[in-house]
């Protein structure tokens, strides 16, 4: 497209990943040369809004994503600081209660996945019978 509609897609697309790095709405419109009155409107149309919340959403899941990828890491300095007796007992039950909360949260989703499959099993047997 050309015209006004493709000049305003990359400068939405802009104003997304602007939106993303920047600390405010401000700092954001001057990063790409808009008028903050222009990224507020913006800001109001749903496809933006649509646009704008899938972008945050993608960002949130890269985070998890490196989170989980150092998690192995992060349970070994916990299991470190527990057994170290030059650790304060403080930072010890810490560690402690660290590592028990993330045994405790794998065996909840290991129930979930167990249930889930569950579901799906009874879910196909009633469909056979119908």
């Amino acid at each position: 497209m050309k015209g006004h509609g493709a000049k305003y897609g990359r400068k939405k697309e802009a104003a997304i990943a602007a939106l993303l790095t920047h600390k405010n709405h401000e700092e954001a419109a001057h990063a790409i040369g808009i008028d903050l009155k222009t990224l507020k409107s913006w800001m109001r149309l749903p496809e933006f809004i649509e646009e704008y919340r899938r972008a945050r959403w993608e960002v949130v899941e890269q985070a998890y994503a490196r989170a989980q990828q150092n998690s192995g890491a992060a349970v070994l300095v916990l299991l470190k600081l527990m057994a170290d007796p030059a650790t304060p007992s403080s930072g010890r039950i810490r560690a402690a209660l660290g590592v028990f909360g993330i045994a405790h949260e794998a065996l909840e989703l290991d129930r979930e996945t167990r249930v889930s499959a569950l579901e799906r099993t009874e879910g196909s047997k009633s469909a056979r019978t119908r």
